[in-house]
């Protein structure tokens, strides 16, 4: 319903916009520009998601070798301590665990639309536990609440984007994004735990957000005392290396199991391609709207006034560019995606806006889209504070993203 007033919008701003300068200023090419918009704008989803269909695929074949070898069970066996401690009302040993991790998991490979179906399975779960069908209970709000809060590991979708889009190095992104959403994701623990009165003194959490913390610091600092150049060779190299060892662990945990690792790999990429396939209308659509609102002039008057305020305050004026996708991503994950794709068409897929688009893209998720489906889905109306948790992780997220596009790009 969100997406729908805004799609709306975006034409109905777009047309008051180019009427205004057609009647006022003359000029009688706003329209044809429009016009061109959209055929240019849906030729450019459509690319963008056939690009999209191959990685998808890639990544969802490894994911199944990786849940078929048993990595995924191990992980939800390493990390049972701390789900433990965070969701204390769901018995000890309860299948919904798994639901969850996998849902996390598929969030953290940055595959959102593989992420949703496991999430909408994990919540009809929690809703078996919910003694109060109508209210969300604490581990339907912790558990919301980490998926908008976006933590992402491996930006997939982010990384081929940038691909397509001609990036030097696509990859350029990954530690920035990395430090941006573990930012926002510790916020939204920290607030849920506050309202829901969890002991974050306990030494289990402590051991691993302090762990984390600690090593998120470490990176920090270390790229903050390296210059610009090895900046970028150390995180694309990270990224890289780092990626590879995950297929190749997948593939020798497939191996281990005994496991068909061919047949299990092509029945995961069969999934991936039926993902991007449903990716296209919603890409072409809000990628239709946006192209029809920055050719109008709306996007480029709204941009400067922005601008033209934070340099008054004394302030560095880069990112603005890139604060249309921040201020989407809480209300649409395909509004913000679209955004961020004309961002790095706009201004460059190198560019300062370009790169903080996509670290916005990656940082925070979206809170309103996903409380509307995961609680519609199971009819739970009274939302308590999932909201504003959601919300307080959606703006440490783009705090973190600015200050680390900063220190890495700026």
């Amino acid at each position: 319903m969100v997406l729908n007033y805004i799609w709306i919008s975006f034409f109905l701003i777009a047309f008051a916009v180019a009427l205004i300068r057609l009647v006022f200023l003359g000029d009688a090419q706003v329209f044809p520009e429009i016009i061109n918009s959209t055929f240019s704008s849906s030729k450019t989803a459509f690319e963008i998601s056939l690009g999209l269909t191959g990685v998808l695929s890639l990544w969802l074949g490894i994911m199944k070798i990786g849940e078929q070898g048993g990595v995924i069970a191990s992980f939800a066996r390493l990390l049972s301590p701390l789900f433990c401690k965070l969701f204390p009302d769901i018995p000890k040993g309860h299948p919904v665990t798994g639901s969850i991790f996998m849902n996390l998991a598929a969030n953290m490979l940055g595959l959102d639309n593989a992420a949703t179906p496991l999430g909408l399975k994990a919540m009809e779960s929690l809703q078996e536990l919910n003694s109060q069908k109508d209210t969300a209970s604490n581990s339907m709000i912790m558990f919301l609440v980490l998926n908008t809060s976006g933590l992402t590991l491996i930006p997939i979708s982010i990384m081929v984007y940038r691909t397509q889009l001609g990036a030097a190095q696509p990859t350029d992104v990954f530690v920035p994004l990395l430090l941006a959403t573990f930012c926002s994701t510790l916020t939204g623990i920290v607030a849920v735990s506050v309202y829901q009165r969890i002991n974050l003194l306990n030494r289990t959490i402590l051991l691993f957000l302090g762990g984390i913390s600690l090593l998120v610091a470490g990176i920090i600092y270390l790229f903050h005392t390296l210059p610009q150049e090895q900046i970028d060779i150390c995180s694309t190299t990270f990224a890289n290396v780092f990626l590879f060892l995950i297929i190749i662990g997948f593939i020798m945990a497939g191996i281990r199991k005994k496991i068909n690792v061919y047949d299990t790999f092509i029945e995961g990429a069969k999934e991936g391609f039926g993902t991007a396939v449903r990716i296209i209308p919603y890409l072409m659509a809000i990628l239709v709207g946006i192209g029809v609102f920055r050719a109008s002039g709306a996007m480029e008057y709204i941009i400067e006034g922005i601008g033209e305020i934070i340099r008054q305050c004394g302030m560095d004026s880069d990112f603005v560019g890139a604060i249309p996708t921040a201020l989407m991503k809480p209300l649409s994950g395909s509004g913000a995606r679209g955004l961020m794709i004309d961002t790095m068409n706009t201004y460059g897929p190198d560019s300062f806006a370009g790169r903080l688009a996509c670290i916005f893209q990656g940082s925070t998720d979206t809170t309103f889209y996903i409380l509307a489906v995961y609680f519609g889905s199971v009819g739970v109306a009274k939302t308590r504070h999932a909201v504003p948790c959601g919300l307080l992780a959606d703006g440490a997220g783009i705090i973190a993203a600015i200050l680390i596009c900063y220190l890495f790009f700026g």
